[in-house]
């Protein structure tokens, strides 16, 4: 429950309250227990409750129903920090998001993800009945996660560390030994509840394979059908196209290449606003970009440029916000006369067969409940127009 609120309140409160509270009293109370235990078998049913009297005992009922709501709300508001992590990096459609707090960027609100908290939370409790019978499914998703830590532990000193390979391995090991034998003598509980963590972590990953490969795919097979966006731009200042007064600006995730909404602008309405700017919103690895490299602007002539934003992963990609320090890189504009163009895919399967298959069916059954643009990205929502197009992969 504490490092699900990691992103919340940083890492030196979170490693206070581990190291001055949480930890010693965790050892004390399993000591306790266990010392318990040796004293009196008879108390291995439910050590916790037994090592207080009887009269002390609505306390202890009182003060672990506290718990199990603080570590709730816990994993609650982690749920939305992965959520929209997983968003900005492209695993999962963007979702809406909203901030609870002015002065803390991570303490947000996820309702999509909130109501399938909820919606999983009472199926699992109609469905299981009592906490007993949960036991299996608890045990094989505690140990499954405990393994999955180390993993992504030891890829993190590796990786992120650049440790050598005898250090990963010292550390990595005798870990992974330990919690490998733990989800083993689990996994006889499989077919007796254990398998629901298994599938709904299957259906978790399957939708972000697919949405990643999905999205991937689409970019690419529009990237192919474009044109040089520096040669274009150069030609169309020597055509007559007519001009309106005004700032278009046209987001893509490609800016070296003429946006699809731009060429559905000049094909149907057959003008070009006087200044245009290809915008891209970028989402790095990192949580918090530094204002200094929030923005890049890159002019290709007198009517048009490029503009990139980026935003961390743990932040919002407020893009209004963002032009603020792009006007004062140089980029000139009036918000009141200028227009947000998005594009807007329809995908249409191809014939395929096997795992391709399954991932196209699942990202295009997943476009409906993706984020309206215009809100994620915190657009003017009376400057923007949206064009469509319709595409095979």
């Amino acid at each position: 429950a504490l490092y699900a609120d990691l992103g919340h309140f940083g890492r030196k409160p979170i490693r206070l309250a581990w190291f001055a509270l949480v930890l010693p009293a965790l050892t004390l109370n399993y000591l306790g227990q266990g010392a318990l235990v040796l004293e009196n078998p008879q108390a291995l049913s439910n050590p916790f409750f037994f090592m207080v009297s009887p009269a002390s005992l609505p306390f202890l009922v009182g003060l672990a129903t506290i718990a199990t709501v603080i570590a709730a709300q816990a994993v609650i508001t982690g749920a939305f920090s992965m959520a929209q992590s997983a968003a900005h990096l492209g695993l999962m459609p963007r979702v809406a998001v909203r901030h609870t707090s002015e002065s803390q960027t991570g303490q947000i609100y996820v309702p999509a993800v909130n109501w399938l908290l909820m919606l999983g939370v009472l199926a699992l409790v109609l469905s299981f009945g009592t906490s007993e019978a949960l036991a299996s499914a608890y045990g094989i998703a505690v140990t499954g996660a405990m393994l999955v830590d180390t993993i992504l532990f030891v890829i993190f000193i590796r990786c992120g560390w650049n440790a050598s390979w005898l250090i990963v391995l010292l550390i990595g090991l005798p870990l992974a030994v330990i919690e490998t034998t733990f989800l083993a003598s689990n996994m006889g509980k499989i077919f007796d509840g254990g398998y629901v963590p298994v599938l709904i972590a299957a259906m978790i990953a399957l939708s972000m394979v697919s949405w990643w490969r999905g999205t991937q795919n689409a970019e690419a097979a529009e990237a192919r059908q474009l044109v040089s966006m520096q040669s274009f731009a150069e030609s169309l200042l020597r055509s007559s196209v007519i001009e309106v007064p005004g700032t278009a600006f046209f987001l893509t995730p490609y800016p070296s290449v003429v946006p699809p909404a731009f060429l559905h602008n000049l094909k149907h309405n057959k003008v070009m606003h006087a200044n245009n700017v290809i915008l891209k919103v970028e989402t790095l690895r990192i949580p918090v970009v530094a204002e200094e490299d929030r923005v890049e602007l890159t002019p290709l002539n007198a009517r048009f440029c490029t503009l990139t934003l980026r935003f961390g992963f743990m932040e919002s990609p407020n893009v209004s916000r963002a032009l603020g320090p792009a006007r004062r890189a140089g980029l000139k504009f009036d918000v009141m006369t200028s227009t947000f163009f998005l594009g807007r895919r329809r995908i249409v399967p191809l014939s395929r067969r096997g795992w391709r298959r399954l991932t196209d069916r699942v990202f295009i059954a997943m476009l409906p409940f993706a984020a309206d643009p215009s809100d994620y990205f915190h657009l003017p929502r009376d400057r923007v127009v949206e064009l469509g197009s319709r595409m095979s992969m």
